[in-house]
């Protein structure tokens, strides 16, 4: 994939969970949202590199969460 592929497949995925939250994602969208946001550079702009790592952040604990589900006992 080319630089051009990779910004649009992230923003759909983007979209998705703007719209749906993370829930919506199976694990092995999950994990490519990860890989795609880890490899974007947003170089100085501390807003939007703020915003990744937060979305990273819950993306990982999502994640998680999809290998571990939570019991009730």
């Amino acid at each position: 994939m080319d630089y051009s592929e990779n910004d649009a497949e992230l923003g759909r995925l983007l979209r998705i969970v703007s719209d749906k939250g993370l829930k919506a994602l199976d694990l092995i969208a999950l994990d490519r949202l990860r890989t795609l946001l880890q490899s974007k550079d947003y170089g100085d702009n501390k807003k939007a590199n703020k915003s990744k790592a937060k979305l990273l952040k819950q993306i990982n604990w999502a994640f998680y969460d999809g290998h571990r589900p939570r019991r009730f006992l």
